[in-house]
Protein backbone atom coordinates (compact mmCIF):
# COMPACT_ATOMS: atom_id res chain seq x y z
CA UNK A 1 0.00 0.00 0.00
CA UNK A 2 1.36 3.36 -1.24
CA UNK A 3 1.44 6.17 1.34
CA UNK A 4 1.63 10.00 1.16
CA UNK A 5 1.29 13.10 2.83
CA UNK A 6 -1.44 14.36 1.26
CA UNK A 7 -4.12 12.22 -1.32
CA UNK A 8 -5.60 14.53 -4.04
CA UNK A 9 -8.65 12.74 -6.03
CA UNK A 10 -9.30 14.69 -9.11
CA UNK A 11 -7.04 16.27 -11.26
CA UNK A 12 -9.30 19.42 -12.74
CA UNK A 13 -9.90 22.62 -12.51
CA UNK A 14 -9.13 22.43 -8.29
CA UNK A 15 -6.77 19.33 -7.93
CA UNK A 16 -3.97 20.78 -10.14
CA UNK A 17 -4.28 24.04 -7.92
CA UNK A 18 -4.26 21.75 -5.29
CA UNK A 19 -1.35 19.83 -6.67
CA UNK A 20 0.95 22.74 -7.28
CA UNK A 21 0.57 24.69 -3.87
CA UNK A 22 0.87 21.46 -1.48
CA UNK A 23 3.99 20.24 -3.87
CA UNK A 24 5.63 23.46 -3.40
CA UNK A 25 7.36 23.57 -0.53
CA UNK A 26 8.93 20.33 -1.36
CA UNK A 27 8.37 19.24 2.40
CA UNK A 28 5.05 17.16 1.72
CA UNK A 29 4.73 14.33 -0.35
CA UNK A 30 1.59 14.41 -2.79
CA UNK A 31 -0.30 12.28 -5.12
CA UNK A 32 -2.76 13.09 -7.61
CA UNK A 33 -5.23 10.45 -8.71
CA UNK A 34 -7.40 10.91 -11.67
CA UNK A 35 -9.69 8.91 -13.87
CA UNK A 36 -8.74 9.85 -16.78
CA UNK A 37 -5.91 9.98 -18.97
CA UNK A 38 -3.60 12.57 -20.81
CA UNK A 39 -4.83 15.56 -22.40
CA UNK A 40 -3.12 15.08 -25.60
CA UNK A 41 -5.80 14.80 -28.24
CA UNK A 42 -5.38 16.98 -30.96
CA UNK A 43 -8.71 19.19 -30.11
CA UNK A 44 -8.50 19.82 -26.63
CA UNK A 45 -5.65 22.66 -27.47
CA UNK A 46 -7.40 24.43 -30.40
CA UNK A 47 -9.84 26.24 -28.71
CA UNK A 48 -12.42 25.90 -31.18
CA UNK A 49 -12.10 22.52 -30.65
CA UNK A 50 -14.59 22.42 -27.60
CA UNK A 51 -17.49 21.08 -30.36
CA UNK A 52 -15.16 18.22 -31.17
CA UNK A 53 -14.33 17.24 -27.07
CA UNK A 54 -17.11 18.56 -24.69
CA UNK A 55 -18.98 14.62 -25.89
CA UNK A 56 -15.95 12.77 -26.50
CA UNK A 57 -16.31 9.81 -24.42
CA UNK A 58 -13.07 9.48 -24.13
CA UNK A 59 -12.58 12.47 -22.52
CA UNK A 60 -15.82 12.32 -20.48
CA UNK A 61 -18.09 11.11 -17.90
CA UNK A 62 -20.85 10.90 -20.08
CA UNK A 63 -23.25 11.79 -17.52
CA UNK A 64 -26.96 12.86 -18.39
CA UNK A 65 -29.36 14.34 -16.10
CA UNK A 66 -32.89 12.96 -14.65
CA UNK A 67 -35.87 14.01 -16.83
CA UNK A 68 -36.66 17.45 -15.85
CA UNK A 69 -40.22 17.91 -15.05
CA UNK A 70 -39.75 21.26 -16.14
CA UNK A 71 -38.52 20.83 -19.02
CA UNK A 72 -40.46 18.45 -20.73
CA UNK A 73 -39.09 15.69 -18.88
CA UNK A 74 -35.81 15.98 -21.13
CA UNK A 75 -32.92 14.50 -20.42
CA UNK A 76 -29.86 16.63 -20.66
CA UNK A 77 -26.37 15.60 -21.47
CA UNK A 78 -23.91 17.04 -18.61
CA UNK A 79 -20.71 16.64 -19.52
CA UNK A 80 -17.91 16.54 -17.28
CA UNK A 81 -13.99 16.15 -17.95
CA UNK A 82 -12.96 12.74 -17.80
CA UNK A 83 -9.00 13.65 -18.22
CA UNK A 84 -6.25 15.73 -17.17
CA UNK A 85 -7.23 19.10 -16.62
CA UNK A 86 -10.64 18.17 -15.88
CA UNK A 87 -13.38 19.94 -17.23
CA UNK A 88 -10.85 22.90 -17.66
CA UNK A 89 -9.78 20.60 -20.70
CA UNK A 90 -12.91 20.59 -22.76
CA UNK A 91 -14.92 23.76 -21.08
CA UNK A 92 -15.68 27.31 -23.24
CA UNK A 93 -12.35 28.98 -22.01
CA UNK A 94 -14.35 31.93 -20.81
CA UNK A 95 -13.04 33.61 -17.35
CA UNK A 96 -15.78 34.92 -14.94
CA UNK A 97 -15.14 35.61 -11.48
CA UNK A 98 -18.81 37.09 -10.98
CA UNK A 99 -19.56 39.72 -8.58
CA UNK A 100 -18.14 40.96 -5.41
CA UNK A 101 -21.65 40.84 -3.65
CA UNK A 102 -21.55 36.78 -4.52
CA UNK A 103 -18.84 36.35 -2.04
CA UNK A 104 -20.02 38.92 -0.14
CA UNK A 105 -23.45 36.80 0.22
CA UNK A 106 -21.48 33.90 1.05
CA UNK A 107 -19.71 36.05 4.14
CA UNK A 108 -23.27 36.38 5.17
CA UNK A 109 -24.14 33.09 5.29
CA UNK A 110 -21.62 31.68 7.65
CA UNK A 111 -19.02 31.32 5.77
CA UNK A 112 -16.35 33.87 6.92
CA UNK A 113 -13.47 34.90 5.31
CA UNK A 114 -14.92 34.16 1.51
CA UNK A 115 -16.15 37.49 1.50
CA UNK A 116 -15.03 39.77 -1.77
CA UNK A 117 -12.18 41.77 0.05
CA UNK A 118 -11.22 38.41 1.56
CA UNK A 119 -11.28 36.27 -1.77
CA UNK A 120 -9.86 38.80 -4.53
CA UNK A 121 -6.08 38.45 -3.49
CA UNK A 122 -6.45 34.48 -4.43
CA UNK A 123 -8.05 35.77 -7.69
CA UNK A 124 -4.90 37.94 -8.11
CA UNK A 125 -2.27 35.15 -7.09
CA UNK A 126 -3.95 32.90 -9.60
CA UNK A 127 -3.89 35.42 -13.09
CA UNK A 128 -0.96 36.54 -15.02
CA UNK A 129 -4.00 39.51 -16.96
CA UNK A 130 -2.80 42.13 -19.07
CA UNK A 131 -4.67 45.32 -18.88
CA UNK A 132 -6.93 45.81 -15.93
CA UNK A 133 -6.59 47.22 -12.86
CA UNK A 134 -3.54 46.11 -10.90
CA UNK A 135 -5.90 46.98 -7.57
CA UNK A 136 -7.83 43.58 -8.96
CA UNK A 137 -5.84 41.77 -11.41
CA UNK A 138 -3.16 39.45 -11.47
CA UNK A 139 -0.14 39.65 -12.91
CA UNK A 140 1.86 36.92 -12.45
CA UNK A 141 -0.26 34.30 -11.94
CA UNK A 142 0.00 30.62 -13.63
CA UNK A 143 -3.36 31.01 -15.48
CA UNK A 144 -3.46 33.19 -18.53
CA UNK A 145 -6.16 35.23 -19.59
CA UNK A 146 -6.17 36.88 -22.71
CA UNK A 147 -8.18 39.47 -24.68
CA UNK A 148 -9.85 38.00 -28.01
CA UNK A 149 -6.98 38.04 -30.63
CA UNK A 150 -9.41 39.23 -33.54
CA UNK A 151 -12.87 40.00 -33.08
CA UNK A 152 -15.70 39.84 -35.26
CA UNK A 153 -17.59 42.03 -36.60
CA UNK A 154 -21.01 40.92 -35.46
CA UNK A 155 -19.45 41.02 -31.76
CA UNK A 156 -18.94 44.62 -32.29
CA UNK A 157 -22.77 45.43 -33.39
CA UNK A 158 -23.68 43.31 -30.30
CA UNK A 159 -22.17 45.14 -28.48
CA UNK A 160 -23.24 48.15 -29.71
CA UNK A 161 -26.98 47.01 -29.88
CA UNK A 162 -26.64 46.24 -25.96
CA UNK A 163 -25.22 50.26 -25.69
CA UNK A 164 -28.63 51.42 -27.78
CA UNK A 165 -30.75 49.94 -25.94
CA UNK A 166 -28.59 50.95 -22.32
CA UNK A 167 -26.23 48.38 -21.69
CA UNK A 168 -23.29 50.35 -20.99
CA UNK A 169 -19.51 48.91 -22.13
CA UNK A 170 -17.69 47.85 -19.43
CA UNK A 171 -13.95 47.96 -19.53
CA UNK A 172 -13.68 44.57 -16.88
CA UNK A 173 -16.22 42.68 -15.81
CA UNK A 174 -14.38 41.15 -13.65
CA UNK A 175 -13.43 43.39 -11.58
CA UNK A 176 -16.24 42.65 -9.54
CA UNK A 177 -18.87 45.20 -10.96
CA UNK A 178 -20.47 43.01 -13.72
CA UNK A 179 -23.05 45.14 -15.48
CA UNK A 180 -22.79 46.25 -19.09
CA UNK A 181 -21.44 44.59 -22.53
CA UNK A 182 -18.18 43.75 -23.48
CA UNK A 183 -16.10 41.10 -25.46
CA UNK A 184 -15.04 37.79 -23.12
CA UNK A 185 -11.86 37.30 -21.38
CA UNK A 186 -10.68 34.01 -22.44
CA UNK A 187 -8.07 31.33 -20.56
CA UNK A 188 -5.72 30.67 -23.23
CA UNK A 189 -2.29 31.92 -24.29
CA UNK A 190 -1.06 32.70 -27.50
CA UNK A 191 -4.08 31.40 -29.22
CA UNK A 192 -4.11 28.18 -27.48
CA UNK A 193 -6.18 26.85 -24.59
CA UNK A 194 -4.47 26.81 -21.56
CA UNK A 195 -5.86 24.39 -19.19
CA UNK A 196 -5.17 24.21 -15.29
CA UNK A 197 -2.66 21.14 -16.02
CA UNK A 198 -0.56 23.53 -18.08
CA UNK A 199 -0.57 26.17 -15.77
CA UNK A 200 -0.23 24.44 -12.55
CA UNK A 201 -0.08 20.74 -12.89
CA UNK A 202 3.03 20.14 -15.36
CA UNK A 203 4.95 23.06 -13.50
CA UNK A 204 4.58 20.49 -10.20
CA UNK A 205 5.24 17.70 -12.30
CA UNK A 206 9.02 18.45 -12.27
CA UNK A 207 9.09 18.21 -8.65
CA UNK A 208 10.48 15.01 -7.19
CA UNK A 209 7.66 14.91 -4.29
CA UNK A 210 4.62 14.90 -6.55
CA UNK A 211 3.13 11.79 -8.35
CA UNK A 212 0.18 11.82 -10.74
CA UNK A 213 -1.45 8.57 -11.26
CA UNK A 214 -3.74 8.33 -14.36
CA UNK A 215 -6.82 6.22 -15.19
CA UNK A 216 -6.91 5.70 -11.32
CA UNK A 217 -11.05 5.11 -10.27
CA UNK A 218 -11.71 6.00 -7.33
CA UNK A 219 -13.96 3.72 -5.65
CA UNK A 220 -13.72 4.37 -1.34
CA UNK A 221 -12.80 6.75 0.86
CA UNK A 222 -11.37 4.24 3.70
CA UNK A 223 -11.72 5.06 7.51
CA UNK A 224 -10.04 4.82 10.89
CA UNK A 225 -12.86 6.22 13.09
CA UNK A 226 -13.85 9.23 12.45
CA UNK A 227 -10.35 9.90 10.50
CA UNK A 228 -10.46 9.48 6.94
CA UNK A 229 -7.47 7.38 6.27
CA UNK A 230 -6.65 6.45 2.85
CA UNK A 231 -8.34 5.93 -1.08
CA UNK A 232 -9.06 2.72 -2.78
CA UNK A 233 -8.67 2.91 -6.39
CA UNK A 234 -8.64 0.79 -9.49
CA UNK A 235 -6.70 1.03 -12.62
CA UNK A 236 -6.98 -1.03 -15.56
CA UNK A 237 -9.42 -3.54 -13.56
CA UNK A 238 -6.66 -4.24 -10.47
CA UNK A 239 -7.38 -3.02 -6.83
CA UNK A 240 -4.98 -0.50 -5.12
CA UNK A 241 -5.08 1.19 -2.12
CA UNK A 242 -2.89 4.67 -0.86
CA UNK A 243 -3.45 5.96 2.40
CA UNK A 244 -2.42 9.49 3.33
CA UNK A 245 -0.72 10.67 6.55
CA UNK A 246 -2.21 14.47 6.77
CA UNK A 247 -5.12 14.59 4.24
CA UNK A 248 -7.25 13.29 1.69
CA UNK A 249 -8.48 16.33 -0.30
CA UNK A 250 -11.54 15.48 -2.72
CA UNK A 251 -11.23 17.66 -6.00
CA UNK A 252 -13.93 15.48 -8.50
CA UNK A 253 -16.36 18.17 -8.97
CA UNK A 254 -19.73 18.66 -8.08
CA UNK A 255 -21.32 15.19 -9.12
CA UNK A 256 -18.46 12.77 -8.58
CA UNK A 257 -17.36 13.92 -4.81
CA UNK A 258 -21.03 14.25 -3.49
CA UNK A 259 -20.88 10.41 -5.24
CA UNK A 260 -17.94 9.35 -3.46
CA UNK A 261 -18.76 10.68 -0.34
CA UNK A 262 -21.75 9.02 -0.63
CA UNK A 263 -20.57 5.64 -1.65
CA UNK A 264 -18.33 5.64 1.60
CA UNK A 265 -20.81 6.17 4.02
CA UNK A 266 -21.00 9.93 4.45
CA UNK A 267 -24.28 11.24 3.79
CA UNK A 268 -28.03 11.10 4.09
CA UNK A 269 -28.61 8.52 6.08
CA UNK A 270 -31.80 7.47 4.50
CA UNK A 271 -30.32 7.99 0.90
CA UNK A 272 -27.36 5.58 1.68
CA UNK A 273 -29.73 2.63 3.07
CA UNK A 274 -31.30 2.74 0.18
CA UNK A 275 -28.41 1.52 -1.91
CA UNK A 276 -27.26 -0.97 1.04
CA UNK A 277 -24.06 1.53 2.14
CA UNK A 278 -23.65 1.43 5.63
CA UNK A 279 -23.91 5.15 6.80
CA UNK A 280 -20.66 6.11 8.70
CA UNK A 281 -21.67 9.89 9.31
CA UNK A 282 -24.55 11.52 8.93
CA UNK A 283 -24.72 14.29 6.78
CA UNK A 284 -27.50 15.01 4.97
CA UNK A 285 -26.56 17.77 2.85
CA UNK A 286 -24.24 15.72 0.81
CA UNK A 287 -25.61 15.73 -2.67
CA UNK A 288 -28.33 18.62 -2.25
CA UNK A 289 -28.66 21.79 -2.67
CA UNK A 290 -27.24 21.57 -6.34
CA UNK A 291 -27.74 24.43 -8.44
CA UNK A 292 -26.87 25.23 -12.52
CA UNK A 293 -27.54 27.83 -14.81
CA UNK A 294 -29.96 26.82 -17.64
CA UNK A 295 -29.69 28.67 -21.22
CA UNK A 296 -31.72 28.90 -23.96
CA UNK A 297 -30.99 31.02 -27.44
CA UNK A 298 -32.68 32.89 -30.49
CA UNK A 299 -30.76 32.92 -33.65
CA UNK A 300 -31.12 34.81 -37.13
CA UNK A 301 -30.22 34.53 -40.49
CA UNK A 302 -27.09 37.33 -41.49
CA UNK A 303 -26.05 39.19 -44.60
CA UNK A 304 -22.84 41.26 -45.51
CA UNK A 305 -20.89 39.90 -42.23
CA UNK A 306 -19.20 36.48 -42.95
CA UNK A 307 -20.29 35.09 -39.93
CA UNK A 308 -17.98 31.63 -38.52
CA UNK A 309 -20.63 29.46 -40.20
CA UNK A 310 -19.62 30.22 -43.96
CA UNK A 311 -15.75 29.48 -42.91
CA UNK A 312 -16.05 25.93 -41.89
CA UNK A 313 -16.80 24.21 -44.62
CA UNK A 314 -14.98 23.14 -47.86
CA UNK A 315 -11.81 25.20 -49.21
CA UNK A 316 -12.48 27.93 -46.93
CA UNK A 317 -12.04 25.20 -43.29
CA UNK A 318 -8.45 24.33 -45.22
CA UNK A 319 -7.37 27.89 -45.14
CA UNK A 320 -9.31 28.59 -42.27
CA UNK A 321 -6.45 25.61 -40.61
CA UNK A 322 -3.67 27.31 -42.45
CA UNK A 323 -4.20 30.92 -40.59
CA UNK A 324 -4.87 28.78 -37.26
CA UNK A 325 -1.40 26.84 -38.02
CA UNK A 326 0.76 30.35 -39.11
CA UNK A 327 -0.37 33.09 -36.78
CA UNK A 328 -3.35 31.37 -34.56
CA UNK A 329 -5.97 33.32 -35.60
CA UNK A 330 -9.23 33.41 -37.44
CA UNK A 331 -12.31 30.51 -36.58
CA UNK A 332 -9.99 27.95 -34.67
CA UNK A 333 -8.91 30.64 -32.27
CA UNK A 334 -12.26 30.95 -31.45
CA UNK A 335 -14.60 30.01 -28.20
CA UNK A 336 -18.25 29.15 -28.20
CA UNK A 337 -18.94 32.42 -26.90
CA UNK A 338 -17.40 36.01 -28.27
CA UNK A 339 -19.18 38.98 -26.39
CA UNK A 340 -22.01 39.00 -23.52
CA UNK A 341 -23.30 41.30 -21.31
CA UNK A 342 -24.81 41.73 -17.09
CA UNK A 343 -28.11 43.33 -17.03
CA UNK A 344 -31.28 43.44 -15.10
CA UNK A 345 -34.23 41.96 -15.91
CA UNK A 346 -36.94 43.84 -14.14
CA UNK A 347 -36.20 47.05 -12.26
CA UNK A 348 -35.73 46.71 -8.52
CA UNK A 349 -32.95 44.24 -8.48
CA UNK A 350 -29.27 45.07 -6.76
CA UNK A 351 -27.55 43.91 -9.15
CA UNK A 352 -27.75 42.34 -12.72
CA UNK A 353 -29.75 38.56 -12.68
CA UNK A 354 -28.92 37.69 -16.72
CA UNK A 355 -26.18 36.68 -18.26
CA UNK A 356 -25.77 37.36 -22.05
CA UNK A 357 -24.07 35.07 -24.85
CA UNK A 358 -23.41 36.00 -28.33
CA UNK A 359 -21.67 34.28 -31.21
CA UNK A 360 -21.13 35.03 -34.80
CA UNK A 361 -22.47 31.52 -35.91
CA UNK A 362 -25.17 29.70 -35.29
CA UNK A 363 -26.06 26.00 -34.88
CA UNK A 364 -28.12 23.41 -35.53
CA UNK A 365 -31.11 22.39 -32.55
CA UNK A 366 -29.19 21.05 -29.87
CA UNK A 367 -27.22 22.56 -26.63
CA UNK A 368 -26.37 25.85 -27.09
CA UNK A 369 -22.51 25.82 -28.73
CA UNK A 370 -22.42 22.21 -29.29
CA UNK A 371 -23.71 20.85 -32.43
CA UNK A 372 -22.45 21.34 -35.61
CA UNK A 373 -22.77 24.62 -37.22
CA UNK A 374 -25.05 25.67 -39.65
CA UNK A 375 -24.34 25.64 -43.77
CA UNK A 376 -25.69 29.40 -43.77
CA UNK A 377 -24.72 32.47 -42.56
CA UNK A 378 -26.04 33.41 -38.81
CA UNK A 379 -25.75 34.22 -35.23
CA UNK A 380 -26.72 32.89 -31.92
CA UNK A 381 -28.09 34.91 -28.39
CA UNK A 382 -28.26 33.29 -25.55
CA UNK A 383 -29.05 33.86 -22.13
CA UNK A 384 -29.16 32.24 -18.22
CA UNK A 385 -30.15 33.68 -15.06
CA UNK A 386 -27.06 33.99 -12.99
CA UNK A 387 -28.46 33.29 -9.66
CA UNK A 388 -31.38 30.55 -10.25
CA UNK A 389 -33.32 29.66 -6.80
CA UNK A 390 -34.27 26.25 -8.48
CA UNK A 391 -32.19 23.28 -6.68
CA UNK A 392 -31.81 19.75 -7.26
CA UNK A 393 -29.23 16.84 -6.13
CA UNK A 394 -26.57 14.13 -6.57
CA UNK A 395 -27.83 10.75 -5.76
CA UNK A 396 -25.88 7.76 -5.56
CA UNK A 397 -27.85 4.91 -7.35
CA UNK A 398 -26.20 1.98 -6.17
CA UNK A 399 -23.09 0.72 -4.27
CA UNK A 400 -21.60 -0.44 -7.40
CA UNK A 401 -19.04 2.73 -7.92
CA UNK A 402 -19.50 2.20 -12.10
CA UNK A 403 -23.21 2.99 -11.96
CA UNK A 404 -23.55 6.63 -12.30
CA UNK A 405 -25.28 9.12 -9.77
CA UNK A 406 -28.67 10.36 -10.07
CA UNK A 407 -28.13 14.09 -11.63
CA UNK A 408 -31.44 16.13 -11.14
CA UNK A 409 -31.23 19.71 -10.86
CA UNK A 410 -34.54 20.57 -11.32
CA UNK A 411 -34.49 23.15 -13.49
CA UNK A 412 -36.94 26.15 -13.91
CA UNK A 413 -39.00 24.42 -11.23
CA UNK A 414 -39.19 27.86 -9.26
CA UNK A 415 -41.18 30.45 -10.66
CA UNK A 416 -38.58 33.28 -10.27
CA UNK A 417 -36.23 31.23 -12.64
CA UNK A 418 -39.17 30.79 -15.21
CA UNK A 419 -40.31 34.88 -15.24
CA UNK A 420 -36.71 36.01 -15.65
CA UNK A 421 -35.49 33.79 -18.56
CA UNK A 422 -39.05 34.66 -20.53
CA UNK A 423 -37.67 38.33 -19.97
CA UNK A 424 -34.45 37.31 -21.29
CA UNK A 425 -35.79 35.86 -24.22
CA UNK A 426 -37.55 39.09 -25.19
CA UNK A 427 -34.55 41.56 -25.09
CA UNK A 428 -32.58 39.02 -27.24
CA UNK A 429 -35.37 39.46 -29.62
CA UNK A 430 -35.43 43.47 -29.20
CA UNK A 431 -31.77 43.24 -29.46
CA UNK A 432 -31.64 41.09 -33.40
CA UNK A 433 -34.47 44.41 -33.99
CA UNK A 434 -32.05 47.16 -32.61
CA UNK A 435 -29.12 48.82 -34.98
CA UNK A 436 -26.44 48.14 -35.80
CA UNK A 437 -27.00 44.81 -35.18
CA UNK A 438 -30.17 44.65 -36.87
CA UNK A 439 -28.68 45.87 -40.22
CA UNK A 440 -27.30 42.08 -40.46
CA UNK A 441 -30.33 40.24 -39.87
CA UNK A 442 -32.05 38.53 -42.58
CA UNK A 443 -34.39 36.95 -40.54
CA UNK A 444 -34.74 35.29 -36.76
CA UNK A 445 -34.25 31.82 -37.77
CA UNK A 446 -35.11 30.03 -34.17
CA UNK A 447 -37.17 29.86 -32.52
CA UNK A 448 -39.25 32.43 -35.08
CA UNK A 449 -41.43 35.09 -34.99
CA UNK A 450 -44.51 32.32 -34.58
CA UNK A 451 -42.77 32.58 -30.82
CA UNK A 452 -44.89 35.98 -29.07
CA UNK A 453 -46.82 35.41 -25.75
CA UNK A 454 -45.26 34.95 -22.75
CA UNK A 455 -46.61 31.33 -22.59
CA UNK A 456 -45.21 30.67 -26.00
CA UNK A 457 -41.65 31.83 -24.98
CA UNK A 458 -41.52 29.62 -21.99
CA UNK A 459 -42.75 26.57 -23.91
CA UNK A 460 -39.53 27.68 -26.44
CA UNK A 461 -37.49 27.38 -23.47
CA UNK A 462 -38.70 24.40 -21.54
CA UNK A 463 -38.03 22.40 -24.71
CA UNK A 464 -34.64 24.16 -26.56
CA UNK A 465 -32.78 25.13 -22.90
CA UNK A 466 -29.61 23.56 -21.91
CA UNK A 467 -27.08 23.59 -19.34
CA UNK A 468 -23.92 25.81 -19.36
CA UNK A 469 -22.05 22.83 -17.32
CA UNK A 470 -21.63 24.86 -14.07
CA UNK A 471 -23.23 22.91 -11.13
CA UNK A 472 -22.32 23.85 -7.76
CA UNK A 473 -23.32 23.28 -3.74
CA UNK A 474 -23.28 19.79 -4.10
CA UNK A 475 -21.32 19.60 -1.03
CA UNK A 476 -21.88 23.03 0.56
CA UNK A 477 -19.67 24.90 3.05
CA UNK A 478 -21.44 26.83 5.64
CA UNK A 479 -22.89 26.42 9.58
CA UNK A 480 -26.41 25.34 8.96
CA UNK A 481 -27.99 21.76 8.86
CA UNK A 482 -27.19 21.13 5.70
CA UNK A 483 -23.72 22.36 5.63
CA UNK A 484 -21.23 19.76 4.57
CA UNK A 485 -17.64 21.85 4.83
CA UNK A 486 -16.08 23.75 6.85
CA UNK A 487 -15.55 27.21 5.74
CA UNK A 488 -12.58 27.75 7.40
CA UNK A 489 -10.64 24.40 7.26
CA UNK A 490 -12.21 22.54 4.18
CA UNK A 491 -12.67 20.02 6.29
CA UNK A 492 -15.92 17.76 5.93
CA UNK A 493 -17.80 18.45 9.07
CA UNK A 494 -17.62 16.01 11.56
CA UNK A 495 -14.40 14.19 10.11
CA UNK A 496 -10.94 14.54 10.46
CA UNK A 497 -8.40 13.77 7.22
CA UNK A 498 -10.96 14.43 4.65
CA UNK A 499 -11.39 17.49 3.02
CA UNK A 500 -13.44 19.15 -0.38
CA UNK A 501 -12.14 21.45 -2.32
CA UNK A 502 -13.95 22.40 -5.44
CA UNK A 503 -17.17 23.95 -7.25
CA UNK A 504 -19.15 21.66 -4.95
CA UNK A 505 -18.19 23.26 -1.77
CA UNK A 506 -19.79 27.16 -3.06
CA UNK A 507 -23.09 27.50 -1.13
CA UNK A 508 -24.90 29.69 -3.43
CA UNK A 509 -23.92 30.18 -7.28
CA UNK A 510 -21.62 32.55 -8.37
CA UNK A 511 -22.64 35.12 -10.89
CA UNK A 512 -21.15 33.61 -14.47
CA UNK A 513 -18.98 31.02 -15.35
CA UNK A 514 -17.86 28.92 -12.60
CA UNK A 515 -14.13 28.13 -13.53
CA UNK A 516 -12.67 31.56 -12.43
CA UNK A 517 -14.20 30.57 -8.79
CA UNK A 518 -13.30 26.92 -8.31
CA UNK A 519 -9.81 28.09 -9.31
CA UNK A 520 -9.98 30.69 -6.23
CA UNK A 521 -11.55 28.06 -3.97
CA UNK A 522 -8.29 25.89 -4.59
CA UNK A 523 -5.95 28.51 -4.03
CA UNK A 524 -7.65 29.55 -0.67
CA UNK A 525 -8.31 25.90 0.30
CA UNK A 526 -4.39 24.84 -0.44
CA UNK A 527 -3.70 28.05 2.49
CA UNK A 528 -5.72 26.53 4.34
CA UNK A 529 -4.44 23.47 4.54
CA UNK A 530 -0.78 24.37 4.36
CA UNK A 531 -1.66 26.09 7.43
CA UNK A 532 -2.83 23.33 9.27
Amino acid sequence: MDEVDYVIVGAGAAGCVLAYRLSASGKHSVAVLEAGGPDNHIWIKVPAGFNKTVYNPKLNWGYETAPGPHIDNRKIPFPRGKVIGGSGSINGHLYVRGQSADYDTWAQLGCRGWSWDDVLPYFKRAETRAGGDDAVRGRAGPLSIQDQREPHALSDAYIAANEALGLKRTPDYNSGDQEGTFLYQQMMKNGRRWSPADAYLRPAMTRGNLRLIQHAFVEHVSFDGKRAAGVRYSVGGESRKIRARRDIVLSGGSINTPHLLQLSGVGDPEWLKGISVEPRHALPGVGRNMRDHYAARVSALVKGAGSLNERSHGLRLVGEVLRYAFTRKGLLAASPSHAGGYYRTRPGLASPDMQLYFAPASYAPGAYGTSALDTRPGMTLGASQLRPESRGHVKALSSDPAVKPEIQPNYLAEQEDRDAIVSAMKYLRRLLQTRPLSDYVIEESFPGPAVQSDEQWLAHVRASGSTTYHPIGSCKMGIDTMAVVDPLTMKVIGLEGLRVADASVMPTMVSGNTYAATNMIAEKASDAILAA
